[in-house]
């Protein structure tokens, strides 16, 4: 039954968790390769602008060396050789003025032969062949950029490289007067700029969005618990009232078609009973004149007494007649059932100890229904010590309702009997008809109560009854 219950708790639930967990598994990783592209286009936005920018830079160099440098130069020397200490000298000042509030790492002018004329790196001067294609594109009046970026291997592959770098060849044209900078190819501008604080910008962009999606996405997925836990606990309380429902119907079922056959055979059974057990008393009385001793009728008046007990029990827990409540003090239905039953403790060897609390209230219930159960339980718990024993009874108020607790010193009940206590004709011992707790709990049940059995921690078995405080109509 708890395999089955466990699927019917799932079932329900099943499709509507994996719905929400691969819902909230899709949205996470479209939020991160929305990130992971919004990141992409930032960069490529920043390549870019970075293009732009260098392309400015080169424009306003080539307006400033030309204005001031080359033609001065001209003009005073007949021809630019920027090996001439003058020239170079003149030449870096105006570089470095007009570069200097802007990030540029690097400038390296070449000349017509791809030789290195100018550098802030003075070692390069003089070097042929640096520019590679992207020198011949210049020269030839394109300029182009192109992003360098260095680190490991981990660094280049997640977009977080140690340094990143733009290098830009544009022409260094000659500037005609009042106009824009279209004369001819003078030679080649080479402009290196560092971008790595602004791509690391725009990686810790990146992870400050990742980890707010994360962030994000892990709150939704506590709330998804806790609602899917919610949604599965109410169900599988749900569905252990149903299956206790069904339990009970079925059990009803059972008890309606057993009240049934029980009341027909009990007809059948009693009628001759009857007739048995008065012959036999009547034969008890003329054998009583002829032969004393002989044993034989009182034995067939004794069981044919204990088969209508037995036949009793049948019909009471089959079909359980109706309370008749009135007002009842409950330690005077407890101490009667232990008044009926102390010729018996005398002879086994049991003994009483009893407990109640001082002044509990009086309880609605029908006086002779409830001896019957107190009968039972002590009963019970007097056969589950055949060699005599002490049985202690305590009776509490426990909030609205009595509690009464009877625990023997016996062996205790298995723990794999424990379940099916309750069930009719379900007994441990070898006599018996196994009904005498079921009547217990019909009786318990009709006043609006329950009971309960374990084995206490010292062995024995404990018995616990909860009886409802209910108040006469009378007095409300």
């Amino acid at each position: 039954m708890a395999v089955q219950m466990s699927e019917e708790k799932v079932k329900p639930f099943r499709l509507v968790k994996y719905f929400t967990y691969s819902s909230l598994i899709v949205i996470f990783l479209g939020t991160l390769v929305l990130s992971l592209m919004n990141t992409h286009w930032a960069r490529a936005m920043q390549l870019k602008k970075s293009e732009e920018y260098a392309l400015l830079l080169v424009e306003n160099l080539n307006h400033q060396v030309f204005l001031q440098f080359i033609i001065p130069i001209a003009l005073k020397f007949g021809k630019i050789q920027l090996r001439n200490k003058e020239q170079f000298e003149r030449m870096d000042k105006v570089v470095r003025s007009t570069l200097h509030s802007f990030k540029v790492d690097m400038v390296n002018i070449y000349d017509m032969n791809h030789i290195i004329s100018y550098s802030f790196d003075q070692e390069k001067i003089g070097k042929e062949n640096l520019g590679g294609a992207s020198y011949d594109k210049a020269l030839s009046g394109n300029p182009t950029s192109k992003l360098i970026q260095r680190g490991n291997f981990w660094q280049l592959v997640l977009g977080y490289p140690q340094k990143s770098k733009i290098v830009t060849f544009a022409p260094l044209r000659a500037e005609k007067p009042l106009s824009t900078i279209s004369g001819p190819v003078l030679g080649v501008v080479e402009i290196i700029q560092d971008l790595s604080k602004d791509y690391k910008a725009i990686v810790r962009f990146q992870i400050r969005v990742i980890l707010t999606c994360t962030a994000v996405m892990g709150l939704l997925f506590l709330v998804l618990i806790f609602v899917v836990k919610r949604g599965e606990s109410i169900i599988h309380h749900r569905n252990i009232e149903r299956i206790r429902l069904k339990e009970q119907l079925n059990r009803a079922q059972r008890l309606s078609a057993l009240g049934e056959m029980i009341a027909g055979i009990s007809h059948e059974i009693r009628n001759p009973l009857g007739i048995i057990r008065s012959s036999a008393e009547l034969l008890k009385k003329k054998m009583a004149a002829v032969d004393p001793s002989n044993a034989f009728p009182n034995i067939i008046v004794e069981e044919a007494t204990r088969l209508n007990l037995i036949i009793t029990d049948f019909l009471e827990y089959a079909k359980p007649k109706a309370p008749q409540m009135t007002v009842c003090r409950l330690q005077r239905i407890l101490e009667k059932s232990i008044a009926f039953l102390s010729g018996q403790f005398q002879q086994t060897g049991h003994e009483i100890e009893s407990s109640y609390e001082k002044d509990l209230p009086e309880i609605m219930m029908d006086f002779d229904m409830m001896h019957q159960a107190f009968l039972n339980i002590l009963i019970n718990a007097m056969q589950a010590m055949p060699e005599g024993g002490k049985i202690r009874i305590d009776a509490r108020s426990n909030g609205d309702a009595a509690v009464i607790s009877f625990e023997d010193e016996g062996k205790g009940i298995p723990e794999s009997a424990l379940a099916q206590v309750w069930d009719p004709f379900f007994t441990t011992k070898e006599t018996g008809t196994g009904l005498g707790l079921g009547i217990v709990k019909n009786i318990v049940e009709a006043h609006g109560g329950s009971v309960d059995i374990r084995n206490g921690p010292q062995g024995g078995a404990v018995v616990t009854i909860r009886l409802p405080f209910i108040v006469p109509k009378s007095e409300t």
